[in-house]
C-alpha cells in the first residue's frame, strides 16, 4: 500500500475487523491488513478478485498518502499483479477498475501492462457514468449520470473509467447473458439462430451512474467508490455458479462487500482504514437486513 500518514499497528492482526455471517458457511470477513501481504494467508484460492486500486492521483484517503513516484508506484502495482495471480483459482478472474486522468491518458493503461506481466488480459470494459444522447427526432438531448465538472482550455471531462478482466490463460468462460439486455426489437430473437433467450450481450459498455445522495460526508464518506452494482455485475458476469469466493484487495467502503452480501457469496476484504472498515461492515448489515424485510 502506499505510505501511510500515520502509524499503524507493525504486526498483523489476530482476527478480522468484522465478520458477518451470510448463511451456508458463508461470511463477510473484513481485515485491517495491507492486501499484498494478506493475499498469500487470508484467501483460500479466489474465483473472483474484483477491486480498484489507489490511482497515484493524490486522491484525499485517510490512512495513507497517494503520491508516489511513477516508477514505484508501476513496482507496486507490478507486486498487486503478482500476489493477485499467486492467490487466484486457475479459472478465476481479476477485475480491475482504473480510472485516467486528462493530463495523463496513459496511466491506466500502464497499470493495465504491470498487471499484464502476471496475467492475460480477458476483456476490456467502459463503466460510463455519464452520457448525453441526442434524440433521433432532433428534440433536443437527453443527459444521464452524474460527473465531476471540468475547467480547462485544454480537457473535456471524464465520463468513464475502464474495468480490466484479467485471467490466468484469457481463455475463461463467462455468463455473458447474466448481465444481458432485451432485444429491442424481438424479430431478432428469431432472426439469431443461436439466441437462447430474450437477452442479447451487453457489450463492452456498462452504463452505472452513482447514486443520488443528500450528504457526501455522511453517504460517500469515500474519495473513490463505484456503485455496488459494478462489482456486482463483474460477479455475474464471471458466473454465480462458479465463485466460491470473492476478495477485494482495496474494499473501502465496501461496495464490493455489500454486492457478495446482495448474492450470498463467501467474501473476504482488506483495507488499511479502520474508518472505511466500519462503514463498509455497516453497509453490509444493513444490506442484509434490507433482504430480510423484503
Amino acid at each position: 500500500m502506499p505510505p501511510a500518514r500515520r502509524a499503524r499497528r507493525t504486526g498483523p492482526p489476530s482476527a478480522p475487523f468484522a465478520t458477518i455471517p451470510l448463511g451456508r458457511g458463508r461470511s463477510v470477513r473484513l481485515w485491517q491488513e495491507d492486501a499484498l501481504a494478506a493475499l498469500a494467508s487470508r484467501v483460500d484460492r479466489p474465483s473472483v478478485v474484483v477491486t480498484s486500486p489507489p490511482y497515484n492521483r493524490r486522491v484525499p484517503y485517510a490512512s495513507y498518502r497517494d503520491a508516489r513516484p511513477r516508477a514505484e508506484y508501476l513496482a507496486w502495482v507490478r507486486q498487486l499483479g503478482a500476489a493477485t495471480a499467486a492467490a487466484l483459482e486457475p479459472d478465476g478472474s481479476f477485475f480491475l477498475n482504473v480510472a485516467g486522468m486528462p493530463s495523463d491518458p496513459w496511466i491506466a493503461w500502464d497499470v493495465a501492462r504491470e498487471v499484464g506481466r502476471s496475467l492475460v488480459l480477458q476483456n476490456v470494459l467502459h463503466w460510463v457514468k455519464s452520457i448525453a444522447i441526442d434524440r433521433p427526432d432532433g428534440s433536443g438531448t437527453v443527459a444521464y449520470g452524474h460527473y465531476k465538472p471540468l475547467v480547462s482550455a485544454r480537457y473535456v471531462h471524464g465520463g468513464h473509467e475502464y474495468l480490466f478482466q484479467f485471467t490466468h490463460r484469457g481463455d475463461v468462460p463467462i455468463d455473458r447473458l447474466a448481465v444481458g439486455v432485451p432485444y429491442q426489437d424481438r424479430s431478432n430473437v428469431r432472426r439469431w439462430r443461436r439466441a437462447a433467450s430474450e437477452l442479447r450481450c451487453r457489450g463492452n459498455t456498462w452504463f452505472l451512474p452513482y447514486p443520488t445522495i443528500q450528504s457526501r460526508r455522511r453517504d460517500r464518506p469515500h474519495p473513490a467508490s463505484f456503485p455496488v452494482e459494478l462489482p456486482e455485475w463483474c460477479l455475474r458476469l464471471h458466473g454465480l455458479g462458479r465463485v466460491r469466493q470473492v476478495v477485494d484487495p482495496f474494499v473501502g467502503i465496501g461496495a464490493s462487500a455489500v454486492a457478495a452480501a446482495r448474492l450470498g457469496l463467501d467474501f473476504v476484504g482488506f483495507d488499511l482504514d479502520a474508518g472505511y472498515l466500519g462503514v463498509a461492515a455497516e453497509r453490509v448489515r444493513a444490506e442484509l437486513a434490507a433482504r430480510r424485510r423484503a
